[in-house]
């Protein structure tokens, strides 16, 4: 049976600050996506949060980029926005950046993340979420998942993957977009997303039957807006199992706590601390950045789950890790590499301060 896989997020109010969602927030959404379910909108829906940001889970047969679907998560989105309001939630609305929907949700803010699928008979998915972080966070777990057979040992001995996988990336600033082959053009592909704030992995296929296996949003608010926006807090969906990777596999690569930009106004660089869904509350320093993994198993469209996989003991050592790296990091205060490079510096007050000072440099002799 195809469906569409469609995950939703906005952050439309913090609650204390920007450390956690309101559970009357979660509650209103779970109201709308109950209705759209009982009008068979939707085959099926889960709603949670990650820090301060509402993610909306559902399965339909509407395809991608629905008007329909995206609609119904506008609606969900400004109705919360209404009642963050009321609640007098930090940076009501935050993500909405624009003032009417119009045929899809991309370019107004939220993330998106969807793919179409023909549902195995078995079909495990996992959906990973994160806050105080941005869209080239995925790069480095999506490439351990899916390249490197230091991670995923199915690369190497089971044949329905010996051959490898496809990576869409994305060029955020130019928007432009490129494919390329693994194994084969590792190589290549390591230039490009090494650079994750620039280049971001937005999907990858199995080469042989070429059927999606993952795919992430690549929304950056900051171009959006023209300006400081808060951070992109991305999505991301995995496939497992079968001719991917397995759920171990999957989940490996946030052993390791890599860092990513994003902490304090979106303006540092942090550990990415895997967590489940009930600690995803950022608070040192707003962060650091955060993600959760919710695994389901999808049985004729219905979400079957969620196991919230970071709910792991095994996870405590990465868990350490990152507040250890965290504290060294903080010591560096508004000094790189805590801080971003200057040309990522642009939509904060980098531009005036610059401006203000220009006609103070002279040349040196």
């Amino acid at each position: 049976m195809d469906i569409t896989l469609s995950v939703i997020k906005a952050d439309i109010g913090g609650y204390v600050g920007h450390s956690s969602s309101h559970p009357a927030i979660l509650e209103e959404a779970e109201e709308g996506l109950n209705q759209a379910q009982k009008k068979g909108i939707l085959i099926d829906y889960h709603v949670t949060r990650c820090g301060d940001d509402l993610q909306l889970i559902m399965t339909h047969r509407e395809g991608e980029d629905s008007e329909k679907i995206h609609g119904l998560a506008w609606d969900i989105f400004v109705k919360g926005t209404e009642l963050a309001g009321k609640l007098g939630l930090y940076g009501a609305g935050q993500d909405l950046l624009s003032d009417a929907f119009s045929c899809n949700i991309k370019g107004m803010g939220p993330g998106v993340a969807e793919m179409q699928i023909t549902e195995r008979k078995s079909e495990p998915v996992i959906v990973f979420m994160a806050d105080k972080t941005a869209s080239g966070a995925w790069n480095l777990p999506l490439y351990k998942m899916f390249a490197d057979p230091f991670n995923t040992v199915g690369l190497v001995i089971a044949s329905n993957m010996h051959s490898g996988f496809i990576f869409e990336i994305h060029d955020v600033k130019e928007h432009k977009s490129i494919k390329l082959n693994s194994p084969e053009e590792i190589y290549d592909m390591l230039v490009l997303i090494g650079a994750p704030s620039r280049y971001c992995i937005k999907a990858v296929y199995h080469k042989d039957s070429g059927e999606i296996a993952a795919v992430s949003s690549t929304q950056k608010l900051s171009m959006i807006a023209g300006r400081y926006a808060g951070k992109d807090d991305p999505v991301c969906i995995v496939r497992a199992q079968g001719h991917f990777p397995a759920v171990g596999e999957v989940l490996e690569p946030f052993a390791f706590p890599h860092i990513v930009e994003g902490w304090m106004r979106g303006s540092h660089n942090g550990p990415l601390m895997p967590v489940a869904v009930r600690d995803s509350n950022p608070s040192r320093f707003d962060g650091p950045p955060r993600v959760i993994a919710a695994g389901f198993q999808v049985t004729n469209g219905k979400l079957i789950g969620p196991r919230d996989l970071f709910d792991d003991p095994s996870f405590d050592e990465a868990r350490h890790q990152a507040n250890l790296v965290a504290d060294y990091l903080r010591r560096m205060g508004p000094f790189e590499p805590h801080r971003l490079p200057l040309d990522e510096m642009e939509y904060t007050t980098m531009p005036e301060v610059m401006a203000k000072l220009s006609s103070r440099f002279e040349e040196i002799p």
